[in-house]
Order: C-alpha cells, then sequence, then structure tokens
C-alpha cells in the first residue's frame, strides 16, 4: 500500500521537524498509523482478504517495536505521539 507524497509530506511536517524528515521515529510512527488505519478500513469490507491481514499485523509489530525503542530512549516523546496519535497502549 503506498500513500500519496502530499499525505507522506503532511505527516512527516506533523509529526517530525520537517516536510522531508523520514527519518525520525515520530514520522515512522505516525507514516505506519495511517497506513494501519487504510488497511484496516479495507479489511472491513473484504474479511476474507488474509494476505492484508497478514500485513496488517506485521505492520502493527514493527509500530510497536518502533514506539518500544522510543520508549525506552525518550519517555516524554513516547507519550507525546501516543496521545497525538490516539494509540492506545
Amino acid at each position: 500500500m503506498n500513500l500519496a507524497p502530499e499525505v507522506k509530506k503532511k505527516a512527516f511536517l506533523e509529526h517530525g521537524k520537517s516536510e522531508f524528515d523520514s527519518g525520525s521515529t515520530e514520522a515512522q510512527v505516525a507514516l505506519f498509523t495511517m497506513k494501519i488505519q487504510h488497511l484496516t478500513e479495507h479489511l472491513k469490507i473484504n474479511k476474507k482478504d488474509m494476505v492484508t491481514e497478514r500485513s496488517l499485523v506485521i505492520m502493527v509489530g514493527k509500530r510497536r517495536k518502533l514506539l518500544d525503542y522510543l520508549k525506552s530512549k525518550e519517555i516524554q516523546r513516547y507519550r507525546d505521539i501516543i496521545k497525538k496519535l490516539g494509540i492506545r497502549k
């Protein structure tokens, strides 16, 4: 699943340092969250799409690893991104 470049730039600008900051943990978590939301909506319609379901589980795991890393390094940035994106622990 590919997101439009404009959508990515907006996410990087909101959660990263600039619109080209694709490397910060917050920007990556925001991008994964957008992809996860898109796949979740797809799976509500296409319940038997097992390939997409597997991709969703993998993405959730990658996001969780990034959040665990952020939590171990800087707890306040972790709390801010969780609150801003509305992710529950």
